[in-house]
């Protein structure tokens, strides 16, 4: 491979995806050593493999420590922009329990092993990703934090998981657009001082952040934003004037405010909100809610004309006899311009059995409705035939039907369910598909 032009070798280098492959090709050839140090991106990750012969008292004392190959790494870099380092998914699960001592050898937001190596690259560095392993950083307090804003000043794109974060010292970082926090512990005022050092971010990722009791984002330029919400706070706040797409997953909020109003894209998953507030949504097309009391949900939402696609799901157990279960009557009379439904198997199986129970009665919105989509668990054939048909019988402008059903349905019955569906309705363009409960949605065929 060295009579290959050094251009080409160097691309060849920089799609690596493990930098601990790039530490062996430095190691083999000349060349590749000297190319390498043109690298502009490095992503390591401690393997579990790695993990167990650093511990095994057979390969210890032979097995390079994590943080020399990362920081040898570094020392032969000259223009770093993107560096990625993390220990494997698969450490996450470890127990204390599998821990025999209080090793730093993969606590990798500790100040002191960053400040060896950030110095060499701040400069140039646009993009940071810490990954550390959450039984040594869980019980130690870093201030990474203030450390990359006393330096880093062209980073734009940070990404801290499994940390204890402390904000002593944060300087505002005007450049940074894009911000990640996974299984991270903060508190109130840590996020209020998120708010104020971080002005600029585009997309802002709360996932599992901890120690929040009633915490607020007000990010003016913010444009997309992941919240998931581990704990029970007593109320969340969002104020985000340019704020396009949000994903919020949270339990029971006692309030739940949004000052969102140029919000198009909104997911929501929570058991119930017992003060939903919102300020107007002006633009809102697409729109995904899951919940336990999914009927208390979505009569606490305002009326929205400007929905054109809604997709439903519900947590809760189905039982005869309920009478706050999801039907079609209740979405077209709170979003009554929608062209796109789906349903998730929880919701579907909620309408079922409302349809069972009562039937529904036609509505004017559901003209409008275009395309279809449920997750099926077939109990009953016929039941499920009828309502399918129903459905149709009412939404006349209904032409695009896509069908999933549960991959544990006895495959006798899912071809007969799909047969008797294309002989009664043959103007529908069906689409058939599976489904697995975690899993993403297979189609089989576009028509039969």
């Amino acid at each position: 491979m060295d009579d290959l032009p050094p251009p080409l070798l160097l691309d060849i280098l920089s799609r690596l995806t493990d930098s601990a492959d790039l530490a062996r090709c430095r190691l083999i050839s000349k060349t590749f050593n000297t190319l390498s140090r043109e690298v502009r991106s490095i992503n390591l990750v401690c393997t579990f493999s790695r993990y167990l012969k650093l511990r095994s008292p057979e390969t210890k004392d032979v097995t390079t420590p994590f943080k020399t190959i990362f920081n040898n790494l570094i020392l032969n870099s000259l223009a770093l922009e993107s560096i990625s380092i993390s220990v494997e998914k698969s450490l996450g699960g470890m127990s204390y329990d599998d821990v025999e001592d209080e090793a730093d050898d993969l606590y990798l937001t500790d100040v002191g092993f960053v400040n060896e190596w950030l110095p060499r690259v701040c400069r140039e560095l646009r993009s940071l990703s810490i990954s550390d392993f959450w039984i040594q950083s869980c019980w130690r307090r870093s201030d990474i934090l203030a450390l990359l804003s006393s330096c880093c000043h062209s980073l734009c794109e940070l990404e801290v998981k499994n940390a204890w974060l402390s904000i002593n010292g944060l300087n505002p970082m005007p450049m940074l657009t894009s911000l990640t926090l996974e299984s991270v512990r903060l508190d109130d005022e840590d996020l209020s001082k998120v708010n104020h050092c971080f002005p600029c971010l585009q997309v802002l990722n709360l996932i599992g952040v901890g120690g929040l009791t009633e915490p607020k984002i007000q990010l003016f330029h913010l444009r997309k934003c992941q919240w998931t919400v581990s704990n029970a706070p007593q109320s969340l706040t969002i104020f985000a004037p340019k704020l396009v797409k949000l994903e919020l997953n949270c339990i029971e909020p006692r309030s739940l405010v949004l000052e969102t109003p140029l919000l198009s894209d909104f997911y929501l998953s929570l058991r119930k909100a017992n003060k939903f507030e919102v300020k107007g949504f002006l633009d809102l097309k697409i729109l995904q809610l899951e919940s336990a009391d999914l009927c208390g949900l979505i009569y606490s939402f305002p009326s929205n004309n400007s929905i054109k696609r809604l997709i439903v799901d519900s947590s809760k157990r189905v039982k005869p006899g309920d009478m706050s279960m999801l039907s079609l009557d209740m979405l077209f009379e709170v979003f009554p311009n929608v062209s796109s439904l789906t349903l998730r198997s929880g919701a579907w199986c909620e309408m079922e059995t409302c349809f069972v129970a009562g039937g529904f009665q036609s509505h004017t919105g559901m003209q409008g409705l275009k395309e279809f989509v449920a997750q099926l668990v077939i109990r009953d054939i016929d039941v499920t035939l009828l309502f399918i048909f129903t459905i149709l019988d009412n939404c006349t402008n209904l032409s695009d039907v896509a069908l999933l059903i549960h991959c544990e349905v006895d495959p006798k019955i899912a071809s007969n369910f799909i047969s008797r569906c294309t002989a009664d309705r043959p103007r529908v363009r069906w689409r058939w598909g599976i489904w697995n409960t975690g899993s993403i949605d297979t189609w089989t065929s576009d028509s039969i």
